[in-house]
């Protein structure tokens, strides 16, 4: 078991939803933690909820920012939560621009940070994890090219672990994959059209989607696996509200 008591941990993406949940639950379980995000409104309310977080407004996408916040804080846990509001039309209503907005922010953002963890590097025994989505194993018709964005994510996860072993990094990248939940603005959005799509209302939908994840069990999830042993975590794990599922 490693105690993320005093492990100081960087969220990518900890304005708001999942992201935000991390965070608090990670600064409740005593690590310091590093929220970033664009936006310096969300960032304040959330570091006036506990002491132990700092906040830095950045955008994720930017390869300076990312360099610039490892070398400053030196993370021993790192979490890439931040992406794009994918535009939720069916393939016939996108344009190549709406297409590729995840392309050009969740992929990117999992290539620079992961890319910037593995140079520096991250101290050993760091623990790097990536949100992706469901979506990659179940694909996502009405969101363009969010499913194929969030798949990539997969894989630069699996290479940069595998990098990460060949170079002896003793760095460990997991790969989580949350169903969708209307708590978060993706989920919200998708819920929203993919109840539109079936001829049903969002509570219906809602009610037929059994156990819902929540910003709260996603933090809690995420603080369980960091504690865990890295030779005991598998490489991806899909996220419920019952909790994480290994993957097959």
């Amino acid at each position: 078991m490693s105690d993320p008591s005093g492990r100081t941990t960087l969220v990518v993406g900890a304005g708001r939803g999942l992201g935000r949940g991390i965070a608090e639950a990670f600064a409740e379980a005593g690590a310091p933690v590093i929220a970033v995000a664009r936006t310096g409104a969300e960032l304040a309310t959330l570091a006036a909820t506990n002491a132990g977080i700092r906040t830095e407004i950045a955008d994720a996408t930017d390869t300076t920012a990312a360099w610039t916040l490892l070398d400053r804080y030196e993370p021993e846990v790192l979490i890439l939560v931040a992406g794009a509001n994918p535009v939720m039309r069916p393939l016939q209503h996108q344009t190549w621009e709406t297409f590729s907005v995840n392309w050009h922010s969740d992929v990117k953002i999992a290539f620079t940070w992961l890319r910037e963890a593995l140079l520096k590097p991250l101290p050993p025994g760091s623990r790097v994890v990536v949100v992706s989505s469901g979506a990659a194993i179940n694909g996502s018709p009405a969101s363009g090219g969010y499913a194929g964005a969030k798949a990539t994510q997969r894989f630069i996860a699996e290479y940069a672990q595998d990098e990460s072993r060949r170079a002896g990094l003793d760095i460990t990248v997991t790969t989580i994959l949350p169903r969708m939940t209307p708590h978060g603005d993706v989920g919200r959005r998708g819920v929203r059209a993919y109840a539109a799509r079936s001829g049903r209302t969002e509570e219906e939908f809602l009610k037929a989607s059994g156990d819902l994840l929540t910003a709260e069990t996603t933090g809690s999830a995420l603080v369980e696996l960091v504690r865990a042993a890295p030779a005991t975590s598998a490489p991806e794990y899909l996220l419920a509200g019952t909790g994480l599922q290994r993957l097959p």
